[in-house]
């Protein structure tokens, strides 16, 4: 044997490793991949309890809950406890002393916190419509798939009369309408009534055949039909309001509605997901995950094969959903709310989106705040630029 196939050898059987190796890694990272996938457009059971509930002081007015990210955020929150079965109201943190958190108590709607293990933070504070208006209408909106339950908060205008201006509110993904009620009273004070919608696969409207999001490439049918809803019962001028994914539903009705664009004269969003591959490759890095993987779960969402392996019943269009390419189409003045801090969604696609539309973009960046809880981390700018920006319109 020569020199060079005593050498070769060798390094054939390190490359072959090498492949071999690298062969696994991507058959796991493409595994992996359709994993995330699937979670990503598949509606999430109910919510873990993640937090331990520590020690709690009713007669102080006291929780003390086991230290996480959301059990010292700043502000009001929700606090679910025992499996949904009971909920109170928290106020801002007293202590924080790295391990444990203790916060205000400000009322136990319903259960026993006193007795309760284990819970949840949310940002919904309110249960329901009459905690924030003196009025309101169960109403149902007929939507390609079938009735979708929604509420409907009436205003005047300064003459006295029902209000022609309608707020069409869209909650996040793995949210509810009462996601929304936040915004019900700033909105009422300027003169807008409120509607809050569901739409497919939230757990209230219809569900569809996939039973899978779309990310805000489907659901925008069901935000059209509450348009369609909002004009048979009155409504001149409509702005579009949306959460989070509730954001890139409502970006999508605008881009691909001329019924709706009638109508519209603004768009608020906050927190919104304005670039999906951005989203996803942020969330993997939180997760640890390879760099890769976004754009690896990217790919899956868009090959002609999703449905086999994510169970949707068609491929999601990730760039027909890319906001800042299309700015160019928008044209109404809009409202865009973000944190820094988000730690779900990343702050750079509403950025992007603000710079390459600083003529209809107002861009209010929060400091602090976790993902759609700017309200509860400063209720009183949140409330003020909301109620102001619609006034204004």
């Amino acid at each position: 044997m020569s020199k060079l196939e005593r050498t070769v050898g060798p390094i054939g059987a390190v490359l072959g490793g090498i492949a071999i190796v690298g062969a696994a890694f991507a058959a796991a990272t493409a595994a992996t991949a359709i994993v995330f996938a699937r979670r990503v457009v598949t509606p999430e059971p109910d919510r873990e309890d993640d937090l331990r509930i520590e020690r709690v002081d009713l007669a102080a007015g006291e929780v003390v809950l086991s230290g996480s990210e959301d059990a010292r955020m700043r502000g009001r929150y929700g606090l679910w406890f025992e499996h949904d079965s009971g909920y109170a109201l928290v106020g801002d943190v007293l202590h924080d002393d790295g391990h444990r958190v203790r916060r205000v108590v400000e009322s136990v709607e319903f259960g026993r916190l006193d007795r309760a293990a284990r819970g949840r933070i949310s940002g919904w504070v309110h249960l329901g419509p009459w905690e924030v208006a003196e009025r309101y209408e169960n109403v149902v909106v007929p939507t390609p798939l079938g009735p979708a339950p929604a509420w409907f908060v009436p205003a005047t205008d300064a003459a006295g009369a029902p209000s022609a201006d309608w707020l069409i509110v869209v909650h996040g993904r793995g949210a509810k309408r009462h996601e929304g009620l936040r915004a019900v009273e700033p909105a009422s004070r300027a003169g807008w009534s409120s509607l809050l919608v569901s739409y497919r696969n939230d757990g209230e409207a219809p569900a569809s055949e996939d039973r899978r999001y779309g990310l805000g490439g489907t659901e925008w049918e069901d935000v059209v039909a509450a348009v369609r809803f909002a004009v048979e019962r009155g409504a001149r001028r409509v702005v579009l309001m949306g959460w989070s994914m509730g954001g890139s539903i409502a970006l999508q009705t605008v881009l691909r509605s001329d019924e709706v664009r009638e109508h519209l004269v603004g768009v608020v969003l906050e927190s919104p997901a304005v670039d999906w591959p951005d989203i996803l490759r942020f969330q993997g890095r939180a997760l640890g995950l390879p760099a890769e993987l976004g754009g690896a779960v990217a790919r899956v969402l868009s090959a002609p094969l999703a449905g086999t392996l994510t169970g949707l019943a068609a491929p999601i269009d990730l760039e027909a959903l890319d906001a800042v390419a299309r700015a160019d189409e928008l044209h109404v003045p809009i409202l865009l709310m973000h944190s820094e801090d988000d730690g779900f969604v990343p702050i750079d696609g509403s950025r992007r989106l603000a710079e390459v539309r600083s003529d209809l973009v107002q861009f209010e960046v929060f400091e602090g705040a976790r993902h759609t809880k700017l309200w509860n981390h400063d209720a009183r700018r949140w409330t003020m630029l909301v109620h102001d920006w619609l006034a204004a319109r």
